[in-house]
């Protein structure tokens, strides 16, 4: 006999399927669209690049960023699950969690650099062809908050 509402519970099981699946991956080799980005008061950088590996739940972010203050090469990993990741920067160490929010990945660190406590999230969207990748930054100072938006394209 058919039960309609054994119907439902598939479409819902489906359809939760299909949204745990939309995940992005990241993984890749990406380069700052500086005609799209916005770094609000303080100056962009003449060349930003990022090499991705991305195998859910591992993240791993290779930067290099050269501009006003001079070359900068930075390593972080991180799992997507929420965990806290310790990573060392040219100003010291950052302490942060990354985590899905639907198909957003947010990254919330924290930094202490001389004696100014730093906090900062990142909301990572992927476009729809996986050709290019927003990254909205809210970083939170002593001096201030500043809203950041950094677009790449993937090479």
């Amino acid at each position: 006999m058919f039960h309609p509402h054994r119907l439902m519970v598939v479409a819902l099981m489906l359809a939760l399927a299909a949204v745990a699946a939309a995940k992005p991956n990241f993984s890749g080799k990406w380069s700052m669209n500086a005609a799209k980005s916005d770094y609000g008061p303080i100056p962009a950088p003449e060349k930003f690049t990022r090499d991705i590996e991305h195998a859910d739940p591992s993240l791993l972010i290779k930067s290099h960023q050269v501009g006003q203050q001079g070359e900068i090469q930075s390593e972080f990993k991180y799992t997507t699950d929420g965990k806290e990741s310790v990573n060392q920067s040219r100003g010291g160490e950052i302490r942060g969690t990354a985590r899905w929010d639907g198909d957003v990945l947010v990254i919330e660190s924290k930094r202490n650099i001389q004696g100014m406590d730093i906090s900062q999230t990142d909301k990572w969207r992927m476009a729809g062809d996986g050709k290019s990748m927003k990254i909205e930054s809210s970083l939170r100072t002593p001096q201030g908050d500043l809203e950041i938006s950094v677009f790449f394209d993937k090479q």
